[in-house]
Formats: structure tokens, sequence, C-alpha cells
């Protein structure tokens, strides 16, 4: 069965009152602590590596003063204006089975105004559908997209959730395509209850082999440190010429990413190097926060692939996050095509070898705020935003 994202614990909702107000750093940290389900883009060092973004920290609170539900919140100013177009990634963190969705989203709304905000964004965290690796190999072909096949599971949280979002105003970012920010197709690796034997047998034969043949080639894989960024940065330039991508992030980005994370918690962000014959052939990072670990971005060389570098660093990293009790391994994006003649296709079919599953989150939802200024605004701004 997929493991689908766990929502913090129910509370008893009867005759309570939820308010929004900015939490203390500490309130914040303390928080998550005890949610540690939270995407690693609502902890506050995301705040620092997103320098572009003005950010406060917010929580729901009970009438009794306990704190129900928190947030950290970007805001990017609209320029020429003092209006914010606010965005909560992978937020809040919060009881989305409560289904007095209001006594969230209506106390949101209204702080959120008062800030100067002119629409604002969500990432509500459940799931929405999952397929396993083995169902979506068998069903590819021409013109085939994930959507296409019917779904392993299907959360009823997220189900309803969705329907809740649409009866109050809210869009989805990109219609049923997906037009977020953050990934809406995502590939997660179940660890919870696993033995690392159990994660070798996950693999299909290919992905055994290629691992195998890392080690018997003499591939060594290492945890690197800031120093040997701009070697990751240069492997990360060349797989985007060759793959026909651009992330269109700098060097300078990647290393402010590194120090801010790592200074919240050491070894939050950790970079693995494949090192075949004293040359780094492939170079990817880790992510880790609370009960979860994220593959984030992985570049390589164009030659010597046949040493299998990022297939060895792949088992490697998902060992570690075995080793570190983390619930899943999440390796993040995933295009939604099944056709093999699509370029994007061949990503999909490396990661269905680890024998994961695939994900369709709920995605971002927007909202303008009530009143026609801010409605112009909104509608300006997605202008701005196609333009860029």
């Amino acid at each position: 069965m997929c493991a689908l994202f766990v929502t913090p614990p129910a509370l008893d909702w009867q005759a309570r009152e939820l308010q929004v107000r900015p939490l203390s750093d500490a309130e914040y940290q303390g928080f998550l602590a005890t949610h540690r389900q939270a995407s690693f883009l609502q902890y506050p060092s995301w705040s620092d590596v997103k320098d572009q973004w003005r950010s406060e920290r917010i929580g729901w609170h009970l009438s009794s003063g306990e704190i129900a539900g928190a947030a950290l919140v970007l805001y990017r100013q609209f320029p020429g204006t003092r209006k914010y177009f606010a965005y909560l990634p992978e937020g809040p963190v919060a009881d989305w089975a409560n289904p007095d969705l209001d006594s969230w989203l209506n106390p949101l709304i209204r702080h959120l105004r008062q800030t100067g905000a002119f629409a604002v964004r969500i990432g509500p965290t459940p799931a929405y559908r999952c397929w396993d690796s083995a169902i979506l190999k068998s069903a590819t072909g021409p013109g085939r997209r994930v959507s296409d096949v019917l779904a392993t599971e299907v959360d009823p949280i997220g189900t309803a959730l969705a329907d809740r979002l649409r009866s109050r105003g809210w869009k989805r970012c990109g219609g049923e395509n997906d037009g977020d920010a953050q990934p809406r197709y995502v590939f997660r690796v179940p660890l919870k209850g696993r033995s690392l034997n159990d994660l070798w047998s996950g693999l299909n034969q290919e992905w055994r082999r290629n691992v195998r043949k890392a080690e018997n080639s003499n591939v060594r894989i290492i945890v690197g440190t800031a120093e040997d960024l701009p070697e990751f940065y240069r492997l990360l330039e060349i797989t985007e010429q060759r793959d026909g991508f651009r992330l269109g992030r700098s060097l300078f980005y990647y290393q402010r990413q590194y120090k801010v994370l790592n200074a919240e918690e050491s070894g939050r962000m950790r970079l693995y190097l494949a090192i075949h014959e004293s040359e780094v052939l492939a170079a990817h990072t880790m992510i880790v926060a609370g009960n979860r670990v994220w593959y984030q971005t992985g570049a390589s060389a164009d030659h010597r692939r046949e040493v299998r570098p990022s297939n060895a660093l792949q088992w490697r990293m998902m060992c570690d996050a075995h080793a570190l009790g983390a619930d899943e391994y999440d390796m993040r994006g995933v295009p939604s095509t099944l056709d093999p003649s699509d370029r994007s296709f061949g990503l999909l079919r490396w990661k269905l070898g680890t024998g994961g599953h695939v994900v369709e989150t709920l995605g971002e939802w927007e909202m303008p705020m009530p009143g026609a200024t801010n409605h112009a605004l909104y509608r300006a701004f997605q202008a701005y935003l196609a333009r860029r």
C-alpha cells in the first residue's frame, strides 16, 4: 500500500475558535519539533534561502492558547506597490482532516489582509492519489499519462479537501495540470518498518545490477562539504544542457542554501559525491528535516556513465536516510508522462526502478483577497509572473 502523508493528530474542535497571530522563533521551532512530518520548506531556514522574500511565522491558536497549527509565510512585494503576494510553500502545517475548514482559512485570510497581501497561495500537504511502480511500468505507452491509470490508492482526506477548497473559491494553480512552484507529482520510497534487505529487494534488477556495477568499478561515495559545491554546480550545468532543462539557480543560491540550512541544524543539507579514479562523476544533494528525507537535486558528468555513479549515490543516500530513522525517502518531482518517446520520461523510469510510488499531491491553491483592487493586482501579478 502507498504510504500517504500523515496529518497531525486531530484535536477536539467543538466550541473552539482559532486565532492567527505571529509566533516567535522558539514557539515555531517547538511546534515543528512535535510535528516531524512538516516539509523542509516550512522550516525557518527556508526564509533565509528565499532572501528576496520577507517572511513571518504564524500560528493558529485555540482559545486556551494552545498552538493547533503553524506556517512559514513568504511575502513577495508587487513592483511599484505596497502590496504583497503571500506564499505558504507546502504549508500550513495543519490538521487538514478537520471538517471545519473555515476555522483555518478565514483567520488566515484576515491576518494576511492586515499584512497587506493581495493574494495567497497555499500548499496543502495531504496526498490526492498514489500509484505503485509496477502498475505504472506496465501502463507505459504513446500518449499515456499517469492520470490515465487507475490509482492504487485515493486519499479520502485529500479528495474531500480539494472539493472544499473549490467550493470556497480557491483555484488549483495550473488547473488540473502541474502548474505549481513545487512539484505536484513526487516519487516516494517508504522506509518505515522496512529493513535494508527490504529496500534492496525493492530495487528492480536493473538498479541492483547498476549498484553492483558501481561497487565493482570502485566508485566511492563520500559526503562532501561547502567547498565541493562549485564542482556540484559544474556538473549541474552539464546535466541541464544534456537533459534539456534549466533550474535557473546560481552557484551562490546553493551556497546560501547549504549555509543557512546547516546553520539551523548540522547535517540538514548534505552533498554526496560519487568519485571514480579521483574524478567526481556525480553529485546529489539531500535534505533532512524531522522524520523525512528528500533527494533534492542531482548532477552528473557526460562520460563514464557506464560505471553507474548516480545509482550508487542514490543507494547510499537511501541507506543513510534509513539509518537516520526517516519514515520515507522523497525523491521529489517526476513528470506525469508515461510516453517513452517523451524526453522527460527517462527521469520517471529511473525513479520507478527504486520500487517506490508516485504520489499526486493536492498541488498549490491560490485566492485573491476580497476587493476589486486586490483582484486587479492579482491578475496583474499573474501576468507579471508569466512574463518572467
